[in-house]
């Protein structure tokens, strides 16, 4: 008789991943991990108390990803401005790629099942780090919120293709994320 698959955290979050994006939040069970995996459900609850778990696993692993790809673009560029277009165009490129993923980040869940603790600070210190280079250090936190905000509200309704009028989708973008930053730019 074999010996039973071992599974590893690494192998675990890879494999919630995976299911995630191609399946949706619907689809990510303790179930659909395990048949993944090539165990029996019942073995991962060695690793994780129950699906919610499950969800805030993948919804850490999500936004500890998208904070280091926010901080290597933060890292690459100097100026406030353009740190803070950059930010913003690499999580967008991010939501585009893991759509279900950036969903666990931003959308609803319950308080068991969200992102929390040091992911989601990783997640949040480059924006508030270009915020305060942007606006400085006394509005700093409004101004990360501020671009949050916008950022995600029109990605969301780009990913849910609820920009139908026509035109450039990419020109609307950059005018509003122009804009935004020009506005929070504090006084030279």
């Amino acid at each position: 008789m074999p010996a039973p698959a071992k599974v590893t955290h690494d192998a675990l979050r890879a494999e919630a991943r995976l299911i995630l994006e191609r399946d949706g939040q619907q689809g990510l069970t303790m179930q659909a991990v395990a048949a993944g995996l090539g165990v029996r459900a019942p073995s991962l609850y060695k690793h994780l108390r129950d699906r919610d778990a499950l969800v805030r696993l993948v919804a850490e692993d999500v936004a500890v990803e998208l904070g280091e790809r926010m901080e290597r673009v933060l890292a690459a560029e100097p100026d406030a401005a353009d740190a803070v277009r950059a930010i913003a165009a690499s999580a967008r490129r991010f939501a585009r790629e893991n759509p279900h993923g950036y969903g666990l980040v931003f959308g609803p869940l319950p308080e068991s099942s969200r992102a929390r603790g040091s992911a989601m600070e990783r997640a949040s210190a480059p924006i508030l780090e270009a915020a305060r280079r942007l606006s400085g250090e006394a509005r700093a936190l409004d101004s990360a919120r501020t671009i949050t905000a916008w950022m995600h509200g029109f990605t969301s309704m780009e990913l849910a293709g609820a920009f139908r009028l026509g035109g450039s989708v990419d020109d609307a973008w950059s005018y509003g994320l122009d804009h935004l930053v020009r506005a929070l730019a504090a006084p030279a």
